[in-house]
């Protein structure tokens, strides 16, 4: 059967981004058709600076929110990266394996490092090194597909490389995973500036949809999207950004072609009012189920123990493998 692995980043509120590109998918597709496991992958949280309470927070939220969008622990595995040490003991061996360079040449790591420097701040080591871990995180399980967005695909071809390098000279350990995109609105952007991800780590609350956000809030932004100069409705990535973001997030949200679509608009004022409604009804059931899960915590928590217990059992033997394979002594 096919493993799939992916995980999401408490880093900040998830918002319809983190849903329409990654959640729903594992939702209604993955866990039905493989062997799921779904991660809260609180140790990349650790790379930038951070409030240990808001992490473990935004960690309880995340899985909270996985489980509300449809996730099924009889299904699929969900649990939190910490609390499975396969990752962390792994996460060294492949460092062991990865060049400086390639690290130096991962795009989320180019972009944070230049915006720290401009302000005449430094990274940490961790933020270099990170792709590393994630690279473990997806090895430790035998890993087959990595659903992720479009800004990750990167990472898992360096996954990819790593595998690859470490059966070459070791022998064969590793399963090579491949990325999966789901075909609209992989990357949904940011609604006041189409030109950036959605991204939940963001601070521009007005151009951010937050799963939790209330049904008015998330009308309110989405009728206040910016859109392009010009007035016809067409389909145009590269020359009207703004329309092909809300395009895409209706198209996501109802199913249908963003190109079709567009034949349907005569106004942008009546695309931004089809694109707001779509998006609360699609969220509406994520935000009812979040707050049942919420008066009763015990559940959750019992799911994360159990995920945790499964996810052990299937890394700790590849992980026993890789550490034999690279030459250290059986404890």
């Amino acid at each position: 059967m096919t493993r799939v692995f992916s995980g999401i980043k408490p880093t900040g509120h998830l918002t319809l981004g983190n849903y329409l590109g990654a959640m729903r998918r594992w939702a209604e597709v993955d866990q039905h058709r493989a062997d799921a496991l779904f991660c809260v992958v609180d140790l990349h949280a650790l790379t930038v600076d951070h409030d240990p309470a808001r992490v473990r927070r935004l960690s309880r939220q995340a899985a909270t929110l996985l489980l509300a969008a449809g996730l099924d622990p009889e299904r699929c595995t969900v649990f939190v990266q910490s609390h499975v040490d396969e990752h962390a003991r792994l996460s060294y061996l492949l460092e062991c394996v990865a060049t400086d360079g390639e690290m130096r040449r991962m795009i989320q790591y180019k972009e944070k490092a230049a915006r720290e420097q401009a302000r005449g701040g430094s990274v940490r080591l961790s933020l270099l090194t990170y792709p590393v871990l994630m690279a473990a995180d997806i090895l430790a399980y035998g890993t087959d597909e990595v659903p992720v967005g479009d800004d990750q695909t990167q990472h898992v071809e360096l996954a990819r490389d790593l595998a690859v390098r470490f059966n070459h000279r070791y022998g064969h350990t590793f399963t090579v995973p491949k990325a999966t995109s789901p075909a609209v609105a992989a990357r949904v952007m940011n609604l006041q500036d189409p030109a950036s991800k959605m991204g939940k780590s963001d601070d521009s609350g007005p151009g951010i949809v937050y799963l939790l956000d209330e049904p008015e809030v998330t009308r309110k932004k989405v009728m206040r999207a910016v859109t392009d100069s010009g007035q016809d409705v067409v389909y145009d990535p590269q020359e009207r950004p703004g329309v092909a973001n809300l395009l895409e997030i209706l198209a996501a949200c109802e199913g249908g072609d963003p190109a079709e679509l567009a034949g349907s608009y005569h106004s942008y004022g009546a695309l931004k009012k089809d694109a707001a409604e779509a998006v609360v009804d699609v969220l509406r059931p994520v935000r009812e189920r979040h707050r049942e899960l919420c008066a009763d915590p015990g559940y959750v928590e019992e799911v994360l123990r159990a995920g945790a217990r499964r996810a052990r059992e299937r890394a700790r033997p590849t992980v026993d493998a890789a550490y034999r394979a690279i030459g250290l002594l059986p404890s």
